[in-house]
């Protein structure tokens, strides 16, 4: 045993269990300063914001399930809930159907062009989404550019401003580069002779389309549409500001139960079902991105 321990052999295995152990001690020291901020700074107060929610009264005095009733039997939360949630999937919709020619003209664009379209693409992302969302309500205000345009043309007014549809636009136009830049990265990697090949089999632009390009990038999509459906549902002040007070999103009912009515309990509880949703929802885009990766490996 003692001739084998003195092996080369045996002792560069040794080296390298040492070098791997040190290397595994190193990477949990690197994460743990992030893990920390995690820690405290979002899973502690989601903890305090779920005890918070328990509270049977505002004098938090009792404490049980009687919140989370409230909210299952009010047909109002489930209705802005579901709004909301509809809010997020009509954006994320429309900055699809947005980026992918975005992201498609891109890739074919010439190399000295690229950088210039990559800025214009970044350049609203450099402005605060305050100043967008002020800008929205001029552009679809009863005096704005679209329907002064539209009465020039003889065409009735298109009504913008406080509705669903102005809401979608201003959202869409604030999420696109979020959608936009995951998808460049990614058609930017096809290789160029699997359109050629599609192509010479007879495919033409629309199915090369949705037969070789949309399910080679789908990951991308996914990694897209969940961060465009977190920013939507959570975006208080375009929701606020171009609805308006006609449409009550979660974001703004939340803030009218905690700062209007001081109802603290009830607007924790609403807060976490919002947070429930969410996660819900994030985790149908994962696995459906996680299918459409494994049918593309396949």
């Amino acid at each position: 045993m003692a001739a084998f321990a003195s092996t080369p052999g045996f002792v560069a295995a040794l080296h390298s269990a040492a070098r791997r152990r040190r290397w595994a001690l190193t990477e949990r020291s690197l994460a743990a300063p992030l893990g920390l901020f995690y820690l405290v700074f979002l899973f502690a107060p989601l903890a305090a914001l779920f005890v918070v929610s328990l509270s049977a009264d505002r004098t938090f005095s009792r404490f049980g399930f009687s919140q989370y009733a409230t909210f299952f039997s009010e047909r109002l939360n489930w209705a802005i809930l579901g709004e909301t949630l509809e809010l997020g999937l009509m954006c994320t919709l429309a900055c699809l159907a947005f980026a992918y020619p975005l992201a498609l003209v891109y890739a074919r664009a010439p190399r000295r062009v690229r950088p210039l379209m990559l800025f214009l693409i970044v350049l609203p992302q450099l402005t605060s989404s305050v100043v967008r969302t002020f800008a929205w309500i001029v552009i679809l205000g009863r005096e704005g550019v679209v329907d002064s345009t539209l009465l020039s043309l003889g065409l009735p007014r298109a009504g913008l401003l406080f509705t669903t549809p102005g809401v979608v636009v201003a959202l869409t136009q604030i999420q696109l580069p979020l959608m936009v830049l995951p998808l460049i990265n990614a058609v930017i990697g096809l290789d160029p002779h699997l359109l050629e090949a599609s192509q010479s089999l007879g495919a033409g632009a629309w199915r090369g389309f949705f037969r070789v390009i949309l399910p080679l990038t789908a990951p991308a999509a996914t990694a897209g549409a969940l961060l465009v459906f977190t920013a939507a549902i959570s975006a208080f002040v375009t929701q606020s500001i171009v609805g308006g007070g006609r449409l009550v999103y979660m974001p703004k009912y939340i803030y009218d139960l905690s700062i209007g009515a001081q109802d603290w309990p009830f607007a924790a509880a609403a807060t976490m079902m919002l947070l429930a949703a969410a996660l819900l929802a994030v985790a149908a885009l994962s696995w459906l991105g996680g299918r459409a990766a494994r049918r593309v490996q396949r």
